[in-house]
């Protein structure tokens, strides 16, 4: 069975840091890219950044050069180390999975985590 569990997230004061992390299971990890997205209610999720299969990264120029990905495919994670966030990086994030390669299509994804709430205020 497929599984992708999210954890951290949380209340952070501007410029803080958190730091995500999609553990995967039920699937061969290291043959699937990850990908963040991001939503605001009524809004389309927005793709923030991606690590393909192959270890390619990708950001979106939002959050370029402020929040990192990262994948241990031995423990089946993948991590986004958010710093330097700001009130407008407020939203649920999800974690999602597609093979093997990344892109921004939210429907190109074929699972998807539980998503966790992101609140940037101080």
């Amino acid at each position: 069975q497929v599984q992708l569990v999210q954890s951290g997230g949380g209340l952070v004061q501007p410029g803080g840091s958190l730091r995500l992390s999609c553990a995967a299971s039920g699937f061969r990890f290291s043959n699937h890219a990850i990908n963040w997205f991001r939503q605001t209610p009524g809004k389309e999720r927005e793709g923030v950044s991606c690590i393909s299969g192959d270890g390619h990264i990708f950001y979106s120029n939002s959050v370029k050069g402020r929040f990192t990905i990262s994948r241990d495919n031995a423990n089946n994670t993948v991590y986004l180390q958010m710093n330097s966030l700001k009130p407008e990086d407020t939203d649920v994030y999800y974690c999602a999975m597609r093979t093997p390669y990344c892109d921004n299509i939210p429907s190109h994804y074929d699972y998807w985590g539980q998503g966790t709430q992101v609140t940037v205020s101080s």
